[in-house]
């Protein structure tokens, strides 16, 4: 261990609180001094990527449980951000790894969060936690890292804590004007890079397929799966409308994943519904949902989602199952959906639509991750797959 840093982060055992909105209490102890993170306590279940999750933007507004047994002992890197900064509200673990080994390691996760300002909690038991969020649902939260908060202080704290339903995120984690992304997919020096068809390698020159990524928090992997497959990547802010975006004269558009509800989220689906039938259209996590809700569907809460790195899929045309990461709370009701629009993959865990397709008007929305970051690979081909149909060549 870290032996500089050991000491501070057991210096009198500072203790954490996790107080939950149906008054269960969870303790264990704090890795940051004192601090306080309130939102939606969500779990996920990977076994790797805590850097990709803590930085994915689908966080905002969520304290995050991680069940693997130890975090922290691959440091972190500037390369495996999906955005620029960290987005969920507070993490606690299980247990920390103090001392990262890794060659592409450059500090470690407790000294990035620390200046950052986001609570960390280790000691938990995790397992009961998870349990006991499967049984209670997603429920909002408060984590209190320092002295024992008492109980006058925590039902306060607790009043203030809220979930994401009702509330639209996209706002606050998307980007402010039209910019352009470049970025392909990283690789290891002297790794020799997969073909593009694959979705995966360096950049094409390919200037005739411009997509437009509509950001409602996209991941950066996303945008390198992209350019990787020889697209021209342009971002616009959630509030772009649909005359705008055809503006720029793309040859598909991209809506991106994001945090919140769907339901709350008021200009994305307008302008998708403006674009349907104009141009091919992929609708990635959130932006699935929002599709689904442009062409006329609804959506709901799953009692405590999907979060992830090994969740089945079943693609309904070839019967292949894909192993696939996911990380939301909300899904699309199949029944609210008008015949024009086919589920073509479902969960196989619990029956929920992860994938729909709008043939008329040429559109496309998948729950899960394809970018994999973290996750597998198995559903890296519907970047490619999109991209052919963006050049009109599928």
């Amino acid at each position: 261990m870290d032996k500089e840093l050991l000491p501070s982060l057991l210096k009198g055992c500072a203790r954490a609180t996790l107080a939950l909105s149906d008054g269960t209490l969870f303790r264990g102890f704090s890795a940051c001094g004192e601090a306080v993170a309130s939102g939606e306590v969500v779990f996920n279940t990977s076994m790797f990527g805590y850097q990709e999750m803590l930085t994915d933007p689908s966080y905002k507004g969520q304290i995050l449980v991680l069940t693997t047994p130890h975090v922290g002992n691959v440091g972190v890197n500037d390369d495996d951000r999906e955005s620029a900064r960290v987005w969920a509200e507070g993490l606690i673990v299980p247990d920390l790894s103090l001392a990262p080994s890794n060659w592409r390691s450059t500090a470690g996760l407790v000294e990035s969060l620390a200046v950052r300002g986001v609570p960390v909690a280790w000691g938990f038991d995790t397992r009961a936690l998870v349990l006991h969020l499967r049984a209670a649902g997603a429920l909002p939260g408060v984590l209190v890292c320092g002295p024992d908060p008492g109980a006058e202080r925590l039902a306060t704290l607790l009043a203030q804590a809220r979930g994401t339903d009702g509330c639209d995120l996209t706002r606050v984690v998307a980007c402010n004007e039209a910019t352009a992304w470049r970025d392909g997919p990283w690789a290891a020096p002297g790794a020799v890079s997969l073909p593009n068809s694959a979705g995966l390698g360096p950049p094409t020159t390919d200037n005739g397929t411009r997509i437009v990524v509509i950001d409602c928090g996209v991941k950066a992997s996303i945008l390198r799966q992209l350019v990787g497959g020889g697209a021209e990547v342009t971002i616009v802010p959630p509030d772009t409308e649909a005359n705008s975006v055809l503006a720029l004269q793309p040859a598909g558009v991209v809506v991106s994943n994001g945090p919140g509800d769907p339901g709350a989220v008021a200009r994305v689906p307008a302008t998708m519904a403006a674009l349907l039938g104009r141009v091919p259209m992929l609708g990635i996590c959130l932006g699935h949902q929002l599709l689904a809700r442009a062409l006329g569907g609804r959506t709901y809460k799953l009692p405590f989602g999907h979060h992830g790195g090994n969740h089945p899929v079943r693609d309904g045309a070839s019967g292949e199952v894909w192993i696939t990461s996911q990380n939301h709370n909300y899904a699309v009701d199949a029944s609210s959906l008008p015949t024009t629009v086919r589920v073509s993959m479902v969960n196989l865990t619990d029956g929920s639509v992860e994938g729909i397709v709008a043939e008329d008007v040429r559109a496309e929305g998948i729950q899960f991750h394809p970018e994999a970051g973290p996750g597998p690979h198995d559903a890296l081909g519907v970047f490619a797959r999109f991209l052919e149909r963006c050049r009109g060549t599928r």
